[in-house]
C-alpha cells in the first residue's frame, strides 16, 4: 500500500495532455514507505516530450483505443494493396483450367511459368557474365522495391517525407560501394582501356562517403515532430533492406568473376531443391515440416535434398572442361582462347577405397579413378543449398506472416514476386562466396601487380629486391 502523500501526489500528476513536462521518479521520504512503494508505471519513469511518439507507441489508454483501431485497419489495407500472386494467365488460359481443381491448377501454372523461367536463364547464361550482371541487378533493384513498398504501406499511412527517394538514393549510393571498383575494372577489360575512370577507383570510398552523407543529411532535415520513433524505424528498415538485398547481391557478382560455373551451379542447385522439394511435397508429402510454412513437408525437404545432390555431381561432370564457364572471367575476357583451366576444373587420380577396389584388381585395372576436385566441391555446395538453403526461404515466410501478405509480389504467376524465387538464392551466394575464399580463391597476380605499379619508384625497387631475395632463398632464382 502507498502513504496518504504518495496517493495524494499521484493524484497532482499532470493529465495526458500535459506530456510535455519532463516526468521523473518520485523519492521515497523514509526508509518505511521505501519498503510499501509499488514500481511506477511506464509512464512515470521514462523522461519524454510532445516532440517524441514513443507514447503513441507505448500507451495502453482506452480512450485511444477507437484510434488505435482505425489506424490498424487503415494499415492493414494498404498491406493488403500489396499485389498478391492470384495464379492468372489471362481470361482466355484461365478458362480453359477453370475445369481443374485449385490444386491442379496451381501446379499447372506453377510448372509453365517454371519451364519459362529456366529457358530465359538458359538464354542469358550462355550471352555471357555482362548478362548475367544486369540480371543481377534487375532482381536486386526488384527484390528492393518489392520489400520497401511493405514498409511504403506504413509511409503512406503516416505521410512522411521523401521516404521513397531516400530509400531509392541509399540503394544506389550502396550499390556504387560495393561494385564501383570492381565494376571499373571489369569495363577496363572488357572495353581494353587502361586507367579506365581512374579518379573514381582512385577516390572510390571517399566518394561513396560523400555521397552516403548526403543521404543521411536529407533523412535527418526530413524528420517531423511527433514522428521520430515511426521514421527512424522505417531509416532502420531500409539499411536492413540495403543489407540483405545489396550486400547478397554483391557476393554473387563476385562469383561471377571467379568462373560462371560458381554462379550458374548454385543458383541451378537451389532451382533443382526447389522444383523436386515442390514435385516430392506435391505427390507424396503428408508430414509437416515447419509452421512458418504449412505446405512444406519432410517428405519434400528430403527428396528435394537426394534430388539437388545427385544434380549437383552430374551438372559438375557436365561442365568441368568447358573454359567458358570455368574460367575467371577477367583471364577469359583477356584471351579466350589461351585461358588456364584452374586446379579445382583439372582431373586428378582418387584412389578407390576397399572393398570397391577388389573390383578393379579382378579387371586387372589400377584402383584409382579421374575425377576434377569441383565434382566434390558441388557436393558441398548441393548439401547446403538443400539443406540450409530453404531457411532463407522460411525466413521469407516469416517476415510475410508479420505483415499478413501471402506474397511479396505478383509478377511471376504461380509464384508470386521476385523475393519469393530468390530468397534462398541470396543465402547460397554469400555461402558460395565464402566457400571459394576458403578453399578456391588464390591471389590475382595481375591485381597485384597493377597495385604495385600505383607504388613508388623506390617501393617498386623495395618489393623487386624482397621478391628476389625470398626466391633465391627457395632456389627458384
Amino acid at each position: 500500500m502507498l502513504s496518504e502523500r504518495s496517493k495524494r501526489q499521484m493524484s497532482d500528476q499532470p493529465g495526458e495532455e500535459q506530456t510535455a513536462e519532463v516526468r521523473q521518479r518520485r523519492v521515497p521520504d523514509s526508509p518505511e514507505e521505501k519498503k510499501h512503494l509499488k514500481a511506477p508505471e511506464r509512464d512515470d519513469v521514462r523522461p519524454t516530450s510532445d516532440e517524441s511518439d514513443m507514447d503513441a507507441l507505448m500507451q495502453d489508454d482506452d480512450s485511444d483505443a477507437g484510434l488505435k483501431e482505425n489506424k490498424k485497419d487503415e494499415l492493414e489495407r494498404l498491406t493488403k494493396s500489396i499485389p498478391q500472386d492470384k495464379g492468372s494467365l489471362g481470361e482466355f488460359a484461365d478458362s480453359m483450367l477453370e475445369s481443374l481443381p485449385p490444386r491442379w491448377r496451381n501446379w499447372v501454372v506453377r510448372g509453365l511459368f517454371t519451364v519459362i523461367m529456366i529457358s530465359t536463364f538458359t538464354f542469358i547464361v550462355n550471352r555471357g557474365a555482362t548478362w548475367l550482371m544486369f540480371l543481377v541487378f534487375l532482381i536486386q533493384f526488384k527484390c528492393f522495391q518489392e520489400i520497401i513498398s511493405i514498409g511504403l504501406a506504413v509511409y503512406r499511412l503516416y505521410d512522411f517525407p521523401w521516404f521513397r527517394a531516400l530509400s531509392w538514393y541509399f540503394l544506389l549510393t550502396s550499390n556504387y560501394f560495393f561494385f564501383g571498383e570492381s565494376l571499373i575494372d571489369y569495363w577496363g577489360i572488357v572495353l581494353k582501356k587502361d586507367n579506365f575512370l581512374h579518379f573514381l577507383v582512385a577516390y572510390h570510398r571517399l566518394v561513396s562517403f560523400a555521397l552516403y552523407c548526403i543521404g543521411f543529411v536529407s533523412f535527418v532535415l526530413s524528420l517531423r515532430k511527433g514522428y521520430y520513433m515511426r521514421q527512424f524505424s522505417l531509416f532502420a528498415w531500409t539499411h536492413l533492406t540495403l543489407l540483405l538485398i545489396v550486400s547478397q547481391s554483391f557476393f554473387i557478382i563476385q562469383n561471377i568473376f571467379q568462373g560462371l560455373i560458381w554462379f550458374l551451379a548454385p543458383v541451378a542447385m537451389i532451382i533443382c531443391c526447389d522444383v523436386m522439394s515442390y514435385m516430392f511435397g506435391f505427390f507424396w508429402g503428408k508430414t509437416p515440416l515447419i509452421k512458418l510454412s504449412p505446405k512444406k513437408t519432410w517428405e519434400g525437404f528430403i527428396g528435394g535434398a537426394f534430388s539437388t545432390v545427385i544434380f549437383g555431381i552430374l551438372l559438375s561432370l557436365a561442365l568441368y572442361n568447358r573454359p567458358f564457364f570455368v574460367c575467371p572471367v577477367q583471364h577469359y575476357q583477356t584471351d579466350s582462347s589461351n585461358c588456364t583451366i584452374p586446379l579445382a576444373f583439372q582431373l586428378q587420380d582418387y584412389p578407390v577405397p576397399r572393398p570397391f577396389s577388389f573390383i578393379y584388381k579382378i579387371l586387372r585395372k589400377e584402383p584409382a579413378v579421374q575425377l576434377c576436385p569441383f565434382v566434390f566441391h558441388s557436393i558441398a555446395l548441393s548439401l547446403f543449398a538443400s539443406i540450409l538453403g530453404p531457411f532463407g526461404g522460411f525466413f521469407a515466410s516469416g517476415f510475410k506472416r508479420a505483415f499478413k501478405i501471402k506474397d511479396f509480389g505478383d509478377v511471376i504467376p504461380g509464384h508470386g514476386g521476385l523475393m519469393d524465387r530468390f530468397d534462398c538464392q541470396l543465402l547460397m551466394g554469400t555461402f558460395v562466396m565464402v566457400y571459394i575464399h576458403s578453399f578456391i580463391r588464390v591471389p590475382d597476380a595481375s591485381k597485384l601487380i597493377k597495385q604495385i605499379m600505383t607504388l613508388e619508384p623506390n617501393e617498386q625497387l623495395d618489393i623487386f629486391n624482397l621478391l628476389k631475395s625470398e626466391l633465391s632463398k627457395t632456389g627458384l632464382l
